[in-house]
Formats: structure tokens, sequence, C-alpha cells
């Protein structure tokens, strides 16, 4: 029995729910929503839609009991206008930090010991904060971090070079906010060295460009829309596939790092057990000071939590 929860039942959280049920992930799903009828009302159109799904799926709604032998629980909540308004995903802090200090309680009141995910932001922050506030491990307890900054660096490069994302290799690290940073000595295109790539194409490498086009691809991505969902529900959905079928599969997460003592965005390799082992990654004196900055970013604010 696969069993997934998902808290906020928002733009993030319906999109995780549907591609649960619609791809046949899990077999029972539980949604909980600080407003009823949004969860009742998401319970429905999903059911309603399972009449013509070749899999089922049993859903429940507004029980934190039902979390005790789950698998995976996600968290989804936000309040994405804060962040549109500012421009800063830690204009979410205030109320998200809520969010945590009233859910983190019934998580572990319903003994809930699976795998957590967390896509509320200020993602690093918040997840760190969930972690010892719900008193999992840090293995159990990830955030999907810059894995969606990295999937966004690949599209970038993608397009700049003509090239397929799938074959762009590297990482996005650090926080997933404005000090994150791109790895650049980490990055190949077609299993080539992104320098070397270039040069064969005869282009020109202008790093800060490219940075800043893939920091601003989320708030680009807002503004057309007023939030974002696709790219951050699939990367949820294949940290969470990953943990069930224990296929240690390696990517940047916001996982704890024993030498900042902060939740961050780093390679790390996910298994069963949630993360199985941080997998440091050679970097440039350059790099590993980027590094040091976002973490000590992360950690200044999230002491005033």
């Amino acid at each position: 029995m696969r069993k997934f929860g998902i808290i906020g039942v928002g733009h993030v959280g319906v999109t995780v729910a549907y591609t649960l049920v619609t791809k046949g992930i899990a077999d029972e799903l539980v949604l909980i929503d600080k407003k009823e009828d949004k969860a009742i009302s998401e319970q429905l159109d999903l059911q309603d839609a399972q009449a013509r799904l070749d899999t089922s799926t049993i859903i429940k709604i507004q029980d934190y009991s039902e979390l005790k032998d789950a698998d995976i629980l996600f968290l989804t909540a936000g309040k994405v206008d804060a962040a549109k308004e500012t421009g800063s995903r830690w204009a979410e802090f205030e109320y998200t930090n809520a969010i945590v200090k009233e859910v983190a309680p019934k998580i572990k009141a319903s003994g809930f010991n699976g795998v957590v995910i967390d896509t509320t932001n200020p993602c690093d922050a918040i997840t760190q904060y969930l972690q010892k506030s719900a008193g999992l491990t840090t293995t159990q307890v990830m955030g999907t971090g810059t894995f969606l900054d990295t999937a966004r660096m690949q599209r970038v490069v993608a397009e700049q070079f003509g090239a397929n994302s799938k074959n762009v290799t590297g990482y996005t690290l650090g926080e997933h906010g404005d000090s994150q940073f791109v790895a650049w000595s980490g990055v190949r295109v077609n299993n080539h060295p992104l320098v070397e790539f270039a040069k064969q194409q005869g282009k020109d490498l202008n790093y800060d460009d490219l940075e800043e086009e893939i920091r601003k691809g989320g708030w680009a991505v807002y503004k057309g829309k007023g939030y974002t969902s696709f790219g951050i529900a699939t990367c949820a959905v294949k940290l969470a596939q990953a943990v069930l079928s224990d296929a240690q599969f390696e990517c940047p997460v916001s996982c704890y790092n024993e030498e900042f003592d902060t939740y961050i965005g780093q390679p790390a390799v996910i298994g069963k057990h949630g993360v199985e082992f941080v997998n440091e990654v050679k970097l440039t004196d350059e790099e590993k000071a980027k590094l040091k900055n976002s973490a000590e970013t992360i950690k200044e604010k999230f002491a005033t939590m």
C-alpha cells in the first residue's frame, strides 16, 4: 500500500495530488487543508476523474491520524501572493513559520514516521524548522530546494546552446533564493564540459547573464500565471518516487549540512530512508565561498524564527 499525505492543497499541492492519482502512483492519499471546503472539492474532483483512469486511489481528507502509516508526506502550504508582491521567497516566512507551528505538533501526534518532502518557502529554513518541530531525523526530512533551480539551469543552458535539457548536467546549489549559485565548474552538455561545448559552437560564455536568467525563472512564471506549480510539483513527485523505489537517486535537494549546521541545497542520494547520504562534489574556491555565503544567509534568517 503506497500511502501519501499532502498538507496544503493549493496550486502546488493539488498538482502533486493530481499527478499521484493520474499516474497511479498512490494507492491511498490524504488531503489536508486549512479550508475544509477546498479539501472536499479537490477530493470530489479527483474521485470523479477515477472513472476514466486505469488505476484507483482511496482519497481521504482532513484527518491527521491517517498520516500514521503514510510513506511520504508533502508540505506544500504557502502564501504565494506575499512572495509575488515583494519578489522574495522570504516574504512568506512569517506566514509559513506559523503554518509549521500549527501542523508540526499534529504530524508528531499522528505517529507519522515516513519521509517528508517540503516545497514550502523559504524552503531551506522551513524544512529545517519542520524537521526539528516534528521530531523527525534529518534523514527523514528534505526540501525540494535547488532541485527545481537546477532544472531551470538545465533549461536555460539547453536553450542557449541548442541541446536537450536532459543532456545538461550539473548543479545549482545553496539557498532556494537569491544567494543560490550555479557550480559552473561541473556543468556539462552532452557529457562535454560547458566551456568546451561553447567553444565548439563558437559561442561566448557569460555566466552572470545565464545565472540571472536562471534565478529569475520562477518569477517569470509568477508574472504570467500568478504562481508556479508544474515544475515544483514534478520535482516533489520525482523525489517521492525515488523514496518509494529505493532508487538511490542522486540530485540536489535541501538537506542538512553538518559543516554549516543548516539545511541547504546540495547533492544527495535519495532512497527508501529519505536522504541516504550527502554527496560531496568538487567545487572551486570561489564556489566554496558562495556556498558558505548562502549557508550563512539561511542561518541568519533562520535564527529569527
